[in-house]
Formats: structure tokens, C-alpha cells, sequence
């Protein structure tokens, strides 16, 4: 295609982002503020923070059929709807699963929300740094090496946790670094109860509550983004009009726009990354519109590609030329290897007799986390790498009391008292090990609905994830029968991987060109103003929810990049 000067310029900015959610907003947000003409790349369609929340403030009843899912949505989407998240008010959020098939070559649950904001509009909101040990452990242990320490990053979750807003305590722990924290949510009094017994009785475990990506006390900064303090309603995943939990919808994007540096084009799916053979470098963007099915282009001297880790492998092994015939970078044939995911089939139930006189108000938007004490300081367990657990305790008065007959005030106050006692769950976040076997590659032959090859995934569990499954089991059921519980029950849920939502790797980082596709800068080894950021740049898991660490990663590449652009070396 050939373009006059005018219309190129028309289409070239300083600067291109592959991807609207977490990760790609924070790139938005902070190549703008350096000055940068931004443009945001996003497939899915517009979604404005407020007004285009339909669904945030209705009852059950307000809703065709009470917040269910019909038979038929259900029966067209088999995967989307294992989700957690995903009921009458919310399904607007999620991608419909005939609008990108992909093939299962081992089960995979492939959940996406094609929209700006991506899945920031749906996330946990769970925010635990990486420790030192994430980083320094898996070469102990010989199954990844990553180029970078938590030294390097500890600024960049200061600089996130600031403008993000997590809540959370100081606890002062080595396998959970303290970060820059709002007031914490509190346990309930069995949570209490159940906490320091496992204190008390372990010295190496120190449950605490959750640090969450929510504002309990908004400081100036988040009033100046509009937001407000978050209502305990968790009905976070409708979208939240007072923004009282962070998403590139309520926070970063909007902060870019207010620089005048950001255009957000949505509706474009993302063919490839144009590479220039002569330049040796990348020039632009390749897109589809999703609407027309009409190719364009645009240009830029950097790239952010964010599309969510399976997109962005699947963008750039998509993105060939002669330089780079298997995929842009992939010199050693490893992009779309060793991806991986968060390994959450253990769980444990049980119940807690006493405090039965005593309830607790709203809905707070986070568990009780034990962080992990397994191969911490050396390989003590049968099984390589790390876990860690969340638990609570609740009471649910319709469980007892909904079969209670009766009319008017004084029986709606009878059923609505608890009864019974509190029944406890705990569950598990483990890391599995990045192998070279778990991987996506593209079919060619099948071909979604724009005309791109569809993913295969090739992702499965192993013997150290079972191992590692089965001691939490042990361990989870221990405690909680130390800590006075009852009736302790367990069971392997088996779901299969990727409903976690938290898939990893495949461009991975790595200080070796022969082992890794990016620099300890998440820059592409052999093409240097292409940037990867997202859960695609993971060397490995970790065992902490993954999205802080995207954001940290985002936000010292950007300043990294710019200073490089500003030495005329991008």
C-alpha cells in the first residue's frame, strides 16, 4: 500500500500501544505524560468509565431473568461461561466464544474481554508484589533465569501502588514485600481466630488480610482521576461508577487523555507489526477494521505490544517477514514457548463452631492470604517451586433460613439473621514451571472470522503440579483442623488451566538471546523498539497474582523507552 506524505503523517504517532487493558493502559498513561503522541491499538469496541456501565446499579430483578444465564448463551459458550465473573449483568464484558475459536490441543480455557479496558473491567484486583525470592529461586532451582531482581522493579511498584491505590497493612514480611498501602480491609472475628492460631502454632506462616487494588481512603491523586471510595457492594465486575476499584477505564486512560497526546482507535484487530527489512526495525502497526475488514496501517518509532500474553504471542508470531520468518524476533524458535499459569485446582472446606452470635457488614472485595512458605529459603518440599493460599470464613442466613414460612417485617428480620455455624474455605495459588513443551503456535490452516490463523494451545499440567496440589491439601487441612475447624473436607477440582486468567509467558525475559526473546529492558532482543509488557514477558510465575507486576514492568519500560528515544537510539 502506498501512502503520499500527508496521509503517512496522518497515520504516524511517537508511539503505538497493542492493547487497552492493565497493562496496555499503563503504557498509554505513561508515554503520554513524557510528551509522546500516543495511539491505543484496541479490537474490541469503546467502553466509556460511567456511561457505558449499563448494568451497575440494577437489582436482580431488574434483569430479563434475575442475573442467570440462559441455556442458550450458556450452550454457545462453553468456555466464557466457567468464569466466575461472568452472569446476566456482566456478560456484556466478555468476548462471545464464536468470535475467536481457537483449538485446544490439551484443554484450555481461553477467557477474553475484547473492549478498552480489556479485563481490567474484570480482574480479581488482588495485588501482591513479587519478592526477592520470585526472582532469585528459579535459577537456584534451574527451571528459568530471570534478568532482573526485585531491586529493579521495588521503585516501579511504589510508582504503580501510588497512583493505583491498594489497600493493605504493613505486615513486614520477607516472602511479601510491604508496599505504598491506603488503610487495610479487616478479617471478620473467626478469620481473626483462625489466623492467629495459625500464628501461633507456625512460625514460618503469617496469614494476612488481602491487599486489594481499592480505595479505602482516596487520596488527592485518585480524587484527581475522579474517583471515589469504594462501597463494598462487589459488584465490581458490572463496572464501577464511583471508581472505587482501579481499571484503565477509571484511571489510566483517562489521565492519558488529559495530556491531548492519546488517540484510542477501538475496533481494530491487530494483524502484525510491520518490520522494515532495509531499517531493521519496526515501523507500525497492521491492522483489520473490525467492522469493515479493511487493512490499514500506522506508524510509530516504538511499540508496546499488550494484547493480553495469548494475543500478544499469537500478534507476533503472526508478524513475519524474510528477516524474521517464524515471528517477529524469534531468531531461537521460542516464541510462544514455556507458557504457564497459576495452578488452583486444591481446595479445602470445612466448618467453625462459636462466635455463632456475631455477623459482619457489606461486601469486601478481598480474602485472607497466606503467602508462601514452601522452598523459600532452599528446596524443602517434593515438588519445585511455590504456593500460596487464601482463605474465609462466612456465614449465609439463607442456607438455614430460607425455608422458614411467614409474611411481613418481622419474618423478613427472622430470615435474614444468620444461623448455623461459619463454614471456612481455603484454596490455593501455585506457580507452575515454565516448560518448553506448554506452548501456542498458529494453525494457518483454520481461520478466525477476520481471516488471521487461530491459536493452538498446547498448555497441561504436570507431575510437580499434582505434587504441589496435594501438599497444599495436606498442609491447608492441617491447619485448619489446628486452628479449631470441623468437618475438614477436601477436594481437586480439576479445572482446567487457563480459568485461572492468569497465563504467562511465551516472550519471555531472559539475560541470553539464545534462551529468551527480551531484554532485561522488555525490549526484543533483535528488534529493539518493540516492547513487550504484559503476561506474554513473564520468565516465570511466581505464586502472587501477576497483575501488579505487568503494571511495574510497563511503567520502567516506558521511562526506559522514552530515554532512549530522547538519545536518538529508538
Amino acid at each position: 500500500m502506498y501512502l503520499n506524505g500527508d496521509a503517512r503523517a496522518q497515520m504516524t504517532y511517537d508511539a503505538i500501544v497493542v492493547g487497552s487493558g492493565i497493562s496496555g493502559g499503563w503504557a498509554a498513561k505513561e508515554l503520554c505524560e513524557q510528551g509522546l503522541r500516543t495511539l491505543v491499538l484496541e479490537r474490541g469496541r469503546m467502553v466509556k468509565h460511567v456511561e457505558d456501565y449499563p448494568t451497575a446499579m440494577l437489582n436482580p430483578w431488574d434483569l430479563p431473568h434475575r442475573n442467570k444465564l440462559s441455556p442458550e448463551f450458556r450452550e454457545a459458550n462453553p468456555v466464557a461461561t466457567k468464569c466466575y465473573a461472568l452472569d446476566e449483568a456482566t456478560r456484556h464484558f466478555f468476548t462471545p466464544d464464536a468470535d475467536q475459536p481457537y483449538v485446544q490441543e490439551k484443554p484450555f480455557d481461553w477467557i477474553r474481554a475484547y473492549q478498552v479496558g480489556g479485563k481490567s473491567l474484570l480482574w480479581a484486583r488482588q495485588t501482591q508484589r513479587w519478592s526477592r525470592f520470585e526472582f532469585e529461586n528459579p535459577a537456584r532451582d534451574g527451571y528459568a533465569e530471570w534478568p532482573i531482581g526485585y531491586q529493579d522493579i521495588a521503585p516501579w511498584y511504589s510508582h504503580v501502588e501510588k497512583f493505583v491505590g491498594i489497600s493493605g497493612n504493613k505486615d513486614g514480611l520477607e516472602t511479601l514485600p510491604d508496599g505504598e498501602f491506603l488503610p487495610p480491609w479487616q478479617m471478620n472475628c473467626v478469620e481473626k481466630e483462625i489466623a492467629q492460631r495459625i500464628r501461633a502454632t507456625y512460625p514460618d506462616r503469617y496469614p494476612i488480610i488481602g491487599r486489594c487494588a481499592h480505595l479505602t481512603k482516596p487520596q488527592a491523586v485518585h480524587l484527581q482521576q475522579g474517583r471515589g471510595q469504594c462501597q463494598a457492594r462487589h459488584l465490581c465486575y458490572r463496572g464501577c461508577p464511583f471508581g472505587g476499584y482501579f481499571s484503565s477505564n477509571s484511571a489510566t486512560l483517562p489521565w492519558a487523555a488529559k495530556t491531548g497526546k492519546l488517540t484510542i482507535r477501538p475496533d481494530s484487530v491487530v494483524h502484525s507489526i510491520i518490520y522494515d527489512e532495509q531499517k531493521g526495525r519496526a515501523t507500525g502497526v497492521r491492522i483489520l477494521d473490525a467492522k469493515t475488514k479493511q487493512m490499514q496501517e500506522y506508524y510509530a518509532r516504538i511499540i508496546f505490544v499488550n494484547a493480553a500474553c495469548l494475543n500478544t504471542n499469537l500478534i507476533l508470531l503472526n508478524s513475519t517477514s524474510k528477516r524474521f520468518p517464524n515471528g517477529l524476533g524469534n531468531d531461537n524458535g521460542l516464541l510462544g514457548r514455556y507458557v504457564g499459569f497459576h495452578n488452583y485446582r486444591g481446595n479445602v472446606g470445612a466448618i467453625y463452631e462459636g462466635h455463632e452470635d456475631k455477623h459482619y457488614y457489606g461486601r469486601r472485595p478481598t480474602q485472607v492470604f497466606l503467602p508462601n512458605f514452601r522452598n523459600v529459603h532452599k528446596q524443602d518440599a517434593e515438588f519445585i517451586g511455590s504456593y500460596m493460599s487464601y482463605f474465609g470464613a462466612a456465614r449465609k442466613s439463607w442456607q438455614s433460613n430460607a425455608a422458614k414460612e411467614g409474611f411481613g417485617a418481622e419474618w423478613k428480620d427472622s430470615i435474614s439473621r444468620p444461623s448455623g455455624p461459619w463454614s471456612v474455605f481455603m484454596g490455593m495459588q501455585g506457580e507452575t514451571l515454565p516448560k518448553y513443551d506448554n506452548h501456542v503456535r498458529l494453525n494457518v490452516d483454520q481461520k478466525d472470522p477476520y481471516g488471521l490463523p487461530t491459536l493452538v494451545t498446547s498448555i497441561g499440567y504436570d507431575d510437580n503440579d499434582l505434587k504441589q496440589m496435594k501438599d497444599f491439601i495436606t498442609q491447608a487441612s492441617e491447619m485448619l483442623e489446628k486452628a479449631g475447624c470441623k468437618n475438614i473436607h477436601s477436594y481437586d477440582d480439576k479445572r482446567n488451566p487457563g480459568l485461572d486468567i492468569h497465563e504467562m509467558g511465551g516472550v519471555r525475559m531472559g539475560k541470553d538471546p539464545k534462551t529468551s526473546l527480551l531484554n532485561q529492558w522488555n525490549q526484543l532482543h533483535h528488534c529493539k523498539n518493540v516492547f513487550v509488557t504484559d503476561g506474554a514477558a513473564m520468565t516465570s510465575m511466581g505464586n502472587q497474582n501477576p497483575s501488579i507486576t505487568f503494571m511495574a514492568l510497563t511503567a520502567r519500560a516506558a521511562d526506559f523507552a522514552v530515554k532512549e528515544m530522547k538519545k536518538k537510539n529508538l
